[in-house]
């Protein structure tokens, strides 16, 4: 596999992800991929802030603003002046998940799996297939954190060298 391969991988399966996923009740402003990047970047950084977010993520602040005004109404994130300068809110995870978060957090990916891997005939995936599909993104996922998402970020950073980079 190569980068380009992976990338297209990565977005399939965030189409994928995004299939499993409940719809809310009532259509918020902000795309749900900009607003699932910046929970992801809050929860690895609790105690950040929205110019901090946009940095790591390289999402636009505008939409980091949206996203986190949307995780606030949901009861996702909880928001604080900062001692240090009080024109900035540091954002943190909330500290009792929102019913939305139980919700989404209970949904599976079985139905969106299965779709996905219907073929053009309208044949569905064996048991065994989805399984085996199942069990390794289950490998991945506890490998691939977003973790070692930020440390591959790291190696494309300022002072990155050509082999950290290979």
């Amino acid at each position: 596999m190569n980068g380009v391969e992976l990338f297209l991988l990565g977005r399939t399966l965030m189409k994928i992800g995004e299939q499993a996923m409940p719809q809310p009740q009532s259509r918020q402003r902000g795309s749900d991929r900009s607003v699932l990047v910046a929970l992801g970047d809050i929860v690895a950084h609790p105690g950040t802030t929205v110019g901090e977010v946009a940095a790591r993520t390289g999402l636009p602040q505008s939409q980091v603003s949206t996203a986190v005004a949307r995780l606030e109404e949901a009861g996702s994130v909880d928001t604080a002046p900062d001692p240090a300068d009080r024109r900035r809110r540091l954002i943190r995870p909330a500290a009792r998940p929102s019913a939305r978060v139980a919700e989404v957090r209970a949904a599976t990916i079985d139905d969106a799996l299965t779709a996905a891997l219907t073929d053009s005939d309208g044949a569905e995936p064996t048991p065994d297939t989805l399984r085996e599909i199942a069990a390794a993104l289950d490998v991945l996922a506890r490998h691939l954190t977003p973790a070692a998402a930020a440390r591959a970020r790291a190696l494309d950073g300022p002072g990155a060298t050509a082999t950290a980079k290979s």
